[in-house]
């Protein structure tokens, strides 16, 4: 159930980062000036900083015992399920219907338990991104106006307009680094070949980001 940073990360596709992201401010100045156009991956930007790697890894620790949990309700259900279908033949009604009454129960808690861990999960996912794209968008905010960038467009979402824009205009990892350097919070140390990227996990998937050019 484990995925790559970036890709978790698109379960918060939708969010808003407040006002201020929404509708940048703009001044008569900036208006009568040259279009100048850069380009942000802003959902990636804000899983791969350092701050994002660390919040997120520690998330998926703090539901790794309710992941656990639901695995051991998933494993017993199953077994309850292929007990009843080797042994229905030999059992009376009465033994049947109850271990067929335990499945029922186990399948409640099961979807109950699954529904409960997705919905903190998510709540608690929203809050680390929603705190932490607050800060990365300043970070791009001042790197958008030091460069003398009069846009700033968004390629990590789905229904981005963008079809092609050149590396030289893609300001992401500028701004990852910008931001690191600002927050302070150190790399995470590196992982073993194969473990993969440290992310939380939910029981649903998340849509992929739209490619970036």
């Amino acid at each position: 159930m484990k995925r790559s940073l970036a890709i978790i990360v698109m379960l918060a596709s939708g969010m808003v980062l407040g006002a201020a992201a929404q509708t940048p401010a703009t001044t008569p100045a900036a208006a009568a000036q040259p279009s100048k156009i850069a380009v942000i991956a802003f959902q990636i930007a804000v899983a791969q900083t350092n701050e994002g790697q660390r919040d997120f890894a520690d998330l998926e620790k703090k539901f790794q015992p309710r992941q656990d949990h639901l695995k051991s309700l998933s494993d017993e259900l199953d077994t309850l399920t292929k007990q009843l279908q080797a042994q229905g033949a030999t059992l009376s009604d009465v033994q049947r219907n109850e271990k067929a009454a335990a499945i029922d129960t186990k399948k409640k808690q099961l979807s109950r338990d699954a529904d409960d861990a997705r919905t903190d999960f998510q709540q608690q996912m929203n809050d680390i991104y929603q705190s932490l794209a607050s800060k990365v968008y300043d970070s791009m905010q001042a790197i958008a106006e030091q460069q003398g960038y009069t846009v700033v467009l968004d390629i990590s979402q789905q229904q981005s307009p963008v079809l092609y824009a050149t590396q030289a205009t893609n300001i992401t990892k500028e701004v990852i680094d910008a931001y690191n350097v600002k927050s302070g919070v150190p790399a995470p140390p590196p992982q073993a070949a194969g473990a993969g990227a440290a992310a939380p996990s939910a029981p649903k998937p998340a849509p992929k980001p739209a490619a970036s050019h």
